[in-house]
């Protein structure tokens, strides 16, 4: 079947409780494994690329790796979906380009600026053939995921007074919104943390608060989690234990998560998992084995833990292990 957006996708998450894994892609191996642990636990998936990672990979080689695991995966709905569009001009050459979905991200924007840019990507969008779903967002998140950079203190949580004018103004499909989550590997500083009796960082708790409320104004709209990678600690550990330097790495847990896609939460953003599964495990290869320089060798290893990492991630967090058919 070929690329499919996500407005139906996000109908059956919302019906029926679950979210939808939108995993960021870089490179063949990470669209290899996340396409196959769906393929396994038959689950619909959303490729998303960043700016970063089109500057990094080039459009046409991502669109080309994302149609192969269409074509390797005829049963699984896949959406190929722009990460944190900066401008129009990214979206429409995205649209234009293959992609299924795409975000417009003006929430640094004053409001009325986010607005008339979401609007006019919405438009755009609306009116191609075929339709592509269009994220916006409200409210910023702290942290660092490629050009995304946001200091801890300067973000700000939506404010739920402004998403129905925001989504009835633009149109948009799905709503990004702040309540927490942080991008990068250091979604919170210690100090923000406790410690439990294992001297292990935990992150104060999401605002629930804020998603009920928006939840209450936008009943059967989808919304969407940015920076929502848990960090695995014993990717971080396993970074550390081969030359890696990085302390007081912490994300969002779990179980949060899975209470999050209970609500009108259909869309969790997922990268920094996969950067550590990759990175810890490339790096173990090397202390493991010194002599070796073929590429083969240790991105194999590599893919195969960041595929069982996404398997985890849509059997135990997500839910949406089993629901490609439904998706269709």
């Amino acid at each position: 079947m070929p690329l499919v957006n996500s407005k139906k996708m996000f109908e059956q998450a919302y019906k029926n409780g679950y979210a939808i894994g939108a995993f960021n892609v870089n490179n063949m191996e990470i669209v290899q494994g996340i396409t196959e642990a769906c393929k396994e636990e038959k689950a619909p998936v959303i490729l998303q690329v960043s700016k970063g990672a089109r500057a990094y990979a080039n459009h046409t080689y991502l669109v080309k790796l994302v149609e192969a695991a269409v074509k390797e995966c005829p049963d699984i709905p896949i959406v190929l979906h722009l990460d944190h569009g900066p401008d129009f001009e990214t979206c429409k050459a995205c649209i234009d380009g293959g992609f299924t979905s795409v975000m417009i991200d003006g929430s640094s924007l004053p409001y009325e600026e986010n607005v008339a840019v979401t609007k006019k990507v919405v438009e755009y969008a609306h009116n191609h053939v075929p339709y592509v779903t269009v994220e916006g967002e409200l409210g910023t998140l702290a942290g660092i995921e490629d050009d995304v950079q946001v200091e801890h203190g300067a973000e700000s949580y939506t404010r739920p007074e402004e998403v129905i004018d925001f989504v009835t103004r633009t149109g948009v499909d799905s709503l990004a919104i702040a309540i927490g989550t942080s991008h990068g590997a250091y979604k919170f500083k210690p100090e923000q943390c406790t410690r439990n009796k294992d001297g292990v960082l935990v992150p104060p708790p999401l605002r629930f608060d804020i998603l009920e409320e928006v939840s209450k104004k936008l009943p059967g709209f989808p919304i969407v989690l940015h920076g929502s990678s848990s960090v695995p600690q014993e990717y971080v550990k396993m970074v550390n234990e081969n030359g890696g330097k990085m302390p007081d790495a912490v994300g969002v847990p779990e179980e949060q998560l899975r209470e999050a896609s209970k609500l009108s939460v259909c869309k969790i953003n997922i990268d920094s998992d996969l950067r550590l599964a990759m990175t810890g495990t490339i790096r173990k290869f090397f202390n493991d084995h010194p002599e070796k320089f073929d590429p083969r060798e240790y991105l194999k290893p590599a893919r195969a833990n960041i595929k069982e990492l996404v398997r985890h991630k849509l059997k135990d967090v997500l839910g949406c292990a089993g629901k490609a058919e439904e998706c269709l």
